[in-house]
């Protein structure tokens, strides 16, 4: 395998072992998730890295069945084909993955109870007129040691510095983990949440490449120092592709009928026609297409 390989676009991409496919059950495809899809299987191919499927429905209130079985139906119909998966948030090696990372956090004393709500951090902004940043909360809640019979989220002190890693696209990025307050890995309603689940996903699953929207570059950071917390000595490499966005300007979210893929299946769109239209939105390399 080389070293490298230089894609039709000028940028180098690293030749990688897995990388992952990861949406949502919380609602529809549309054409941002196969953009999105289109960079992940294209990054695969270059890179020449297996593609896992991963459903991420940490979000117990919020993800549906329905649009579970949606989503592996849509794909199969646009000629998406995993190597590996569907692997699931809910599944119980998952959650005793997390569990065991929680604890790992707690004995090293880096976890805690939060009672702090986003008013709690609105409330601070007003007073002090700018947004919270920094290590911790601003209830001070790492050190009142809440009980745990009080409605609470749970947060990981990531501590101070920064984290530099070389995006593939954007180059060199420099990133505070605790630039919006220490994170929360577990929300008040029991849920665990993103940016914990995919670090630990990621790092059980031997992901090495993530694909993933521009709207994540800021998360990157933050995952980065929670890999090292549970002791992953390098991170993965990463990739912020553009986003297909709304007239507005706005990302898509599942909301947007008109770009779903049921709509345009049921409007007589092909396979070929949605995915062409979904990699000119996205602003896929042509290369990474074919």
């Amino acid at each position: 395998m080389p070293a490298t390989t230089e894609t039709a676009t000028g940028f180098v991409l690293p030749p990688s072992a897995r990388t992952r496919f990861a949406p949502a059950p919380t609602g529809f495809l549309h054409v941002g998730h196969v953009a999105n899809a289109i960079w992940v299987w294209g990054a695969a191919r270059i890179a020449g890295a297996t593609a896992l499927l991963r459903i991420e429905d940490h979000d117990r209130q919020r993800s549906r069945t329905i649009f579970d079985a949606a989503i592996l139906e849509d794909l199969a119909w646009l000629g998406f084909v995993a190597d590996e998966g569907p692997v699931r948030q809910t599944d119980p090696d998952a959650l005793d993955a997390y569990a065991a990372a929680l604890a790992h956090l707690t004995a090293d004393g880096l976890a805690y109870r939060c009672s702090c709500t986003r008013a709690t951090f609105a409330a601070w902004a007003r007073e002090y007129g700018a947004h919270w940043s920094g290590p911790g909360c601003p209830g001070a809640c790492r050190t009142r040691a809440l009980p745990g019979d009080t409605v609470t989220s749970l947060r990981v002190a990531l501590g101070v510095g920064t984290e530099s890693f070389e995006d593939v696209l954007r180059g060199p990025q420099t990133g505070d983990p605790s630039a919006a307050g220490d994170l929360v890995v577990r929300n008040r309603d029991g849920n665990w949440t993103y940016a914990f689940a995919v670090v630990i996903d990621d790092l059980r699953q031997d992901i090495d490449l993530v694909v993933r929207g521009e709207d994540l570059l800021d998360d990157t950071a933050r995952q980065i120092r929670l890999g090292r917390l549970l002791g992953r000595s390098a991170p993965p490499r990463f990739l912020h592709h553009p986003l297909v966005r709304a007239a507005t300007g706005r990302k898509l979210s599942k909301s947007d009928n008109a770009t779903g893929v049921r709509d345009l299946r049921a409007a007589g769109w092909s396979p070929a026609q949605v995915r062409r239209d979904a990699a000119r939105l996205g602003l896929v390399p042509a290369a990474w297409t074919s």
